[in-house]
């Protein structure tokens, strides 16, 4: 599967782009392109695919992406605001002899490492937040300063997460649309019972074929894909309400309370108790 492949425009008096993307321009789809990203959430919240990733993304939140990986930050409603400040730069328009200095060691690790997708936390989040604020004022020399100094901040900094790894494309263009169709329909749907003959059938193959077409693009299976996208669910509800965890449970697309705490703490490695307590003041 090839996603959309998007131009980044960059301006002539400028080697990389920082600018805000806000609603209608924020909407996106699963699309890639040959620019490194570093996007800052400033408005809105929803589901992040990056790559074989599936996660929930919030204001605030700060991913490093590195270039041609496939991702679509899809708003949790079509009538939201989604709004991002975006850097977009090649890794070559540092110059190879530049990104060789000893002194760049970290920054060229981070850019050439297999991790192509990472999500920053805690301290770093925040300091990383001003600094992109800060890079779209600046222009000229002082915004190449700057945004070496962000990225040297990311590459030595242990505050990070890394989301995708070793992702790489193997499908041609024509099925970008059958993908984005399947993804489409997933994200409407996922808290309803979805079959592998319906899912199929909406991507015209036989279900051996749309298996294995899936898993080839998306690194997984399809009922993988669609537990993530359940559990991420099952995530903000233990973060943002006080509902019972059986009612979250069966909220979240789950008929059974055995099978949902063990998919759960496959994708979290703790409990739905343990997770919900991760974000509950201490009194």
């Amino acid at each position: 599967m090839q996603p959309l492949i998007q131009k980044i425009h960059i301006e002539q008096d400028s080697s990389f782009a920082c600018r805000t993307y806000r609603t209608p321009n924020f909407e996106t789809n699963w699309h890639m392109h040959e620019e490194c990203e570093l996007i800052l959430i400033t408005e809105g919240n929803g589901t992040a695919l990056i790559g074989d990733y599936v996660g929930n993304y919030n204001t605030g939140d700060i991913f490093f992406l590195s270039g041609n990986l496939p991702h679509w930050f899809r708003k949790a409603h079509h009538k939201m605001i989604g709004s991002a400040i975006v850097v977009h730069f090649t890794k070559q328009f540092w110059g190879e002899t530049f990104l060789a200095l000893p002194e760049i060691k970290s920054i060229n690790q981070l850019l050439t490492s297999p991790n192509n997708g990472i999500q920053l936390q805690k301290n770093l989040r925040t300091k990383i937040a001003k600094d992109l604020i800060m890079l779209e004022k600046l222009s000229g020399f002082n915004s190449i300063t700057q945004l070496l100094q962000t990225l040297q901040s990311i590459s030595t900094s242990k505050e990070i997460s890394v989301i995708t790894a070793n992702f790489s494309l193997t499908s041609s263009s024509k099925e970008n649309s059958v993908i984005e169709k399947v993804f489409e329909y997933s994200l409407k749907n996922y808290l309803k019972h979805i079959t592998l003959e319906e899912i199929a059938a909406l991507a015209e193959m036989s279900i051996p074929t749309f298996c294995r077409f899936f898993k080839k693009n998306i690194k997984k299976s399809y009922f993988d894909f669609l537990q993530e996208l359940r559990i991420g669910h099952a995530c903000k509800l233990l973060q943002a309400s006080n509902d019972n965890i059986i009612d979250i449970c069966y909220n979240s697309g789950y008929n059974s309370w055995a099978h949902f705490s063990k998919q759960f703490k496959k994708v979290k490695q703790v409990t739905p108790s343990q997770y919900r307590k991760q974000f509950k003041p201490i009194s």
